[in-house]
């Protein structure tokens, strides 16, 4: 294990697939694990459609955009505590305990959103989910991290990131399945609690972390797994590099037990890996990935598609599309590296911006215009907003931005000919689709509604094989194992807020400002984030994890990131590693 990385950087997918008959303890481990990212993926693809369904029960939420955010976005404040409380509990009591408390959380909180009589009751059932999610979310890469050989522990964490992906995806199937049934988003949110129980039972066949059993002087049950993970011959040199790190970190610290926050932060090498680590978590959210996820229909639907079913429908297709986004990352992440994929990544992203960006800029601003004589086809039925405006000139945006209570109903002919701006309740609704009329509360008519699907897919094509799955892999590799849990668990806290920070305004920017500058203002910030990338992420592919601390404290301003490590200068203080590259923090 000791002495740089493994010469089969090529080969890691073949490797990780060869585990499958080779050793299926390990893909036993990754995948059990990986369940708490099906759970993370699942409740965020799944808010997305039943929303649609949860507006239309109660009229509360339909007509009030911050219950709306609320719903969607508490869940994510629930998801910040779990993920502060998840790096103590992973220190503490294990990464096996903290997932099945997460899976705990989870399934109680399903329960709970399913039988909700109500938006409050509902929203208490979204924050036990959100507790449950955080954890899950900092513990399950952590876990499959510290189970995995290192020539294949990019891959292996990366089908944490494939869950993730696989569970948006199954919720959108989901969300379909039961468009039609009673009780349509109770199934959709309830549902989720069977995956969480499924983990819970399985993690509760499955051993601790060998790192950290061996960390808290388990030693001979950290052995007696690490002959299970690694070959015989690699079984040993795994157990002295374990041992040394451990005694190190004593020697340091005085204690094995006792952290402490102020030497922490004042460690050159955990510094430099917080600013990254966090820094990549901040920009993920902040470059807008939820927004597509969460309100995946509600953007199609104000792309101009008006149906329920046709808008989750279509989201589908970005769920697919993230889900082989995850499967290139298992190819490429242990072949490229890890930077090298974030800066193919987000310079996509940048350009998938610019077209949604231009998409909904047209789509507002050239909407079909509001008829007196459509309009008074249906008098008795008239927007009061638009009656009492002493201007004819309305089009269906303003018609829509007027009021809640304002709907567009199309004319028959064209759907993008002169309609008419009407009273939004289900009689107008049924009254408009009678006459084979397209009925429109969320989004207007439009010819280049289908140019939103392209810049969607564009968005999550690029997105998912770096940024969706980088973040989480760097912050698994890049902390000292004595710090690996509280440093893991301020990074996923950072991503959970920041998430929170964009959940609750995306909806309150698309009205304040227009959707178009909204995507405009995430293109703005994912060119900052390419620049954060070349300066402060260093390259941890095929490093043994106790390498890389070592790496962190000898690391210097070195943009030339594509270059191989045995083209680089020897180390300072030995000849076992190279040296990384970014910036000194």
């Amino acid at each position: 294990m000791e002495g740089g990385i493994h010469p089969a950087e090529a080969s890691a997918f073949r490797e990780c697939f060869s585990l499958a008959w080779k050793n299926p303890y390990v893909l036993r481990l990754a995948f059990s694990a990986g369940i708490g990212g099906l759970l993370f993926g699942y409740d965020t693809g799944v808010i997305s459609g039943a929303l649609l369904y949860i507006r239309d029960d109660f009229k509360s939420v339909d007509r009030r955009t911050v219950l709306q955010e609320s719903i969607v976005s508490l869940a994510l404040a629930g998801a910040i505590v779990g993920a502060a409380i998840g790096g103590w509990l992973n220190d503490r009591f294990g990464r096996r305990t903290s997932l099945l408390v997460a899976d705990f959380l989870f399934f109680l909180g399903s329960v709970v959103m399913a039988s909700a009589p109500n938006p409050s009751l509902l929203i208490v059932g979204r924050v036990f989910v959100g507790l449950g999610v955080g954890m899950a979310s900092m513990t399950a890469p952590l876990y499959i991290s510290e189970a995995s050989p290192a020539k294949v522990r990019g891959a292996l964490v990366s089908t944490n990131g494939f869950l993730i992906t696989g569970g948006q995806f199954l919720s959108y199937l989901i969300n379909l399945a039961f468009t039609k049934a009673p009780g349509t988003w109770r199934w959709m949110l309830g549902i989720a609690g069977l995956p969480a129980l499924l983990q819970f039972v399985l993690m509760l066949l499955l051993p601790e972390s060998p790192r950290w059993l061996y960390r808290k002087g388990r030693e001979e049950e950290a052995k007696s797994i690490l002959r299970k993970i690694y070959p015989p011959q690699e079984v040993e040199a795994e157990v002295v590099a374990l041992k040394e790190s451990v005694e190190a970190e004593i020697k340091e610290e005085g204690s094995s037990e006792k952290i402490n926050i102020g030497k922490l932060l004042k460690a050159k090498a955990v510094r430099r890996g917080l600013v990254a680590g966090v820094g990549l978590q901040v920009f993920q959210q902040f470059v807008g990935i939820n927004t597509v996820m969460y309100y995946s229909p509600t953007i199609v639907q104000l792309a101009g598609f008006a149906s329920n079913q046709t808008a989750l429908l279509l989201s589908l297709i970005t769920a697919g599309l993230n889900a082989l986004g995850s499967i290139a990352s298992i190819y490429f992440i242990d072949r490229t590296g890890r930077k090298k994929l974030l800066l193919f990544s987000l310079p996509g992203v940048v350009v998938a911006l610019g077209v949604l960006t231009a998409v909904f800029h047209e789509t507002t601003s050239h909407s079909p215009q509001v008829s007196r004589r459509e309009t008074a086809h249906f008098a008795a039925y008239t927007c009061p907003d638009y009656r009492s405006s002493p201007s004819a000139a309305w089009d269906c945006t303003r018609c829509l931005k007027s009021s809640p209570e304002c709907g567009f109903c199309a004319s028959p002919a064209n759907k993008l000919f002169p309609g008419a701006c009407l009273i939004s309740n289900s009689t107008v609704r049924d009254v408009c689709v009678d006459e084979s009329r397209p009925w429109y509360t969320r989004g207007c008519p439009s010819r280049n509604g289908w140019m939103a699907l392209i810049g969607l897919s564009l968005y999550i094509i690029f997105f998912s094989p770096g940024m969706g799955t980088v973040p989480w892999i760097v912050n698994s590799e890049i902390y000292p194992l004595r710090f690996r849990g509280v440093c893991g668990g301020m990074a996923a806290t950072a991503n959970w807020a920041s998430n929170l920070i964009v959940a609750q305004s995306f909806l309150s920017l698309t009205e304040a400002i227009g959707t178009a500058w909204t995507f405009m203002i995430f293109g703005v910030i994912c060119v900052l984030a390419i620049l954060f990338v070349v300066v402060f992420v260093p390259e941890t592919k095929g490093l043994p994890i106790e390498e890389v601390e070592q790496m962190l404290e000898r690391r210097r301003l070195h943009f030339a990131f594509w270059k191989r490590r045995s083209d680089e200068a020897p180390p300072l203080d030995d000849d076992k590693g190279g040296t990384g590259t970014g910036a000194g923090v």
